[in-house]
């Protein structure tokens, strides 16, 4: 019971974390409820592969080595900046622009394997996460070393975490409520949606040059 507590703590601080708003949450909800429940799970996918990799590099402590590495996490966080901008250029220049659809009801152009990368890019981009992460992990993991199952387990159950609730969220937008609302206010919605990636990534810049 005693090997299991820290499983169970880490899961839970991770997932507390995950459920917090922020740009996972909002491309997430908008790629599902612009595009298609598919591509929603896709990008639930990404988020779910970052939480493995942030999991995997904690346990390795190359994160905290992050941390110690002054101008490479600044480097790193102007990078996770600069491309939640892009993404909210890419929102705010296409909010004007009709959605189209196939006879289907799906988006066009909504890919699944774009939608994964896309996710995998937006998790990794916030190097914040992968301090909480070394903080969580650092704060919760007993001192001793780790048994083999234990060290495998923790990063596939953060992978569940991350994707299993990404996933809800994709589902939860994509349903036809969601995207009836989402059609008749396509400009508003996605002109909030980029507002948001970009004050996101302005504060990660600005958090950057006071460093």
């Amino acid at each position: 019971m005693d090997t299991l507590l820290p499983l169970f703590s880490i899961i839970a601080a991770i997932a507390l974390g995950a459920i917090s708003p922020g740009p996972s949450f909002v491309l997430v909800a908008r790629t599902a409820i612009a595009g298609s429940r598919r591509a929603g799970l896709g990008t639930a996918l990404g988020m779910g592969l970052g939480g493995l990799v942030f999991a995997s590099l904690a346990l390795l402590g190359l994160i905290a080595l992050l941390a110690q590495v002054a101008w490479l996490y600044l480097g790193l966080k102007i990078a996770g900046g600069l491309y939640l901008l892009h993404l909210a250029y890419r929102l705010w220049r296409g909010a004007s622009e009709p959605l189209v659809m196939d006879t289907s009801g799906v988006a066009a152009g909504a890919g699944f394997g774009r939608s994964v990368l896309v996710g995998l890019l937006t998790q990794l981009s916030n190097p914040k996460t992968a301090v909480v992460y070394a903080g969580i992990f650092a704060a919760l993991l007993p001192s001793q070393p780790l048994p083999l199952w234990l060290a495998l387990a923790l990063p596939a159950a953060i992978f569940g975490v991350e994707f299993g609730w990404y996933a809800l969220v994709a589902t939860a937008f994509s349903a036809g409520g969601p995207r009836r609302v989402y059609l008749g206010a396509k400009g508003w919605i996605d002109r909030l949606a980029g507002g948001v990636m970009a004050a996101l990534g302005l504060r990660l810049i600005l958090d950057s040059a006071r460093s």
